[in-house]
């Protein structure tokens, strides 16, 4: 598993997703503290390319030794894919949550929803005030 860490040049969702933007696409994904509180994960079911993604909105379910739970949208978009390792091997969302744990990348429909999301401090100060 891997060491708590909240990398600075992601945003953060109060659900305790992430996205890394970069131009008109970001690539999203749960948090340390999301996997953490989940335990081992043990299923993802990736969306399909295409279909469309709402802010604030589940848009898939992981499923952990403890829980399912739903993933939410930090972010408006299209999927245009979906994290395919994640799915043979969940473990990866553990091992390397900001990494080879990513979840789904996306078209986004609007970036300046991203505005609205926590930096890292930010993050961080949710997760003590909890």
């Amino acid at each position: 598993m891997a060491d708590e860490s909240y990398p600075d040049e992601l945003r953060y969702h109060a659900e305790h997703d992430w996205a890394r933007i970069e131009g008109d696409t970001a690539t999203f994904g749960i948090t340390w503290h999301a996997q953490d509180s989940l335990g081992e994960v043990v299923f993802f079911d990736p969306p399909e390319a295409g279909s469309s993604i709402s802010k604030d909105e589940a848009y898939t379910e992981v499923e952990s030794v403890k829980a399912v739970s739903d993933v939410i949208a930090p972010m408006s978009g299209e999927v245009v894919e979906s994290n395919q390792a994640v799915a043979d091997n969940p473990e990866l969302v553990n091992d390397d949550p900001y990494g080879e744990g990513w979840l789904v990348k996306v078209k986004l429909s609007d970036p300046s929803e991203a505005d609205a999301l926590m930096d890292a401090a930010a993050y961080k100060e949710l997760l003590a005030n909890e």
